[in-house]
């Protein structure tokens, strides 16, 4: 899978995706990440790529020109053609379901905002799917654009050291995952259960599934289905 993240900060970006189960897959040959700075593609000797707002109100808005400039040569990139995506809190909210879509495709190029946000003409030239990761505010795109990638990039096959870590994942069957446990047996007088020592695989199964029901209906229970819920 190609990822390309368009910044005006590749720094930041780089950084983050050098390392960890990131830098993993891509040492792999799982992913291909590559950090286009949107400063690049400004006119002038100052490289401008924010101006005032027609209209007037408070703060900065990307241009146009640099924006789609640096889209389109993205673009060329990637064969065949992957999905532009912009981080905006105006999109749809980033979910499991979202992650899983994007990794079944070839590739992504993800559009990080700052300031007060886009030119229109940016949404309306370049027609790209947005994405959101909740009902806040960041100072710009870059925390949204990594989420994105990795949440992505662990589905992929080979990405994590064991196949089942993501499948075992919270949201990755409707479910948040149940309790986990390691070493010591024993914690200031908290004991790991003892089915967990059974080496009964399917009542251990069994014993996850229900905990994992169980710790739904509590923290998100607009997550089960009416088949949980008996």
């Amino acid at each position: 899978m190609k990822i390309s993240v368009l910044t005006l900060f590749p720094d930041i970006v780089r950084t983050y995706l050098g390392a960890s189960i990131m830098g993993i897959a891509s040492e792999k040959g799982i992913v291909s990440c590559e950090t286009i700075d949107i400063r690049d593609f400004a006119e002038g000797k100052h490289r401008q790529v924010d101006d005032r707002p027609f209209g007037g109100g408070p703060g900065m808005v990307l241009m146009p020109g640099p924006v789609i400039a640096a889209v389109e040569a993205a673009r060329a990139g990637h064969e065949p053609v992957a999905p532009t995506i912009l981080l905006s809190p105006q999109g749809e909210r980033f979910d499991q379901d979202v992650a899983a879509e994007l990794a079944a495709g070839s590739g992504m190029i993800l559009v990080c905002g700052r300031y007060e946000g886009f030119d229109e003409r940016i949404r309306t030239v370049l027609n790209p799917r947005e994405i959101s990761l909740g009902d806040f505010v960041l100072a710009g795109g870059e925390l949204a654009a990594l989420a994105v990638v990795e949440a992505t990039t662990r589905l992929l096959p080979g990405a994590l050291g064991h196949a089942e870590s993501a499948r075992l994942d919270s949201f990755q069957d409707g479910l948040l995952e149940g309790p986990q446990f390691t070493r010591p047996r024993v914690f200031r007088g908290h004991a790991v259960p003892e089915i967990l020592f059974s080496g009964n695989h399917a009542e251990i199964a069994a014993w996850r599934h229900r905990q994992s029901v169980e710790r739904t209906r509590t923290r998100r229970r607009d997550l089960l289905t009416d088949h949980d819920q008996e």
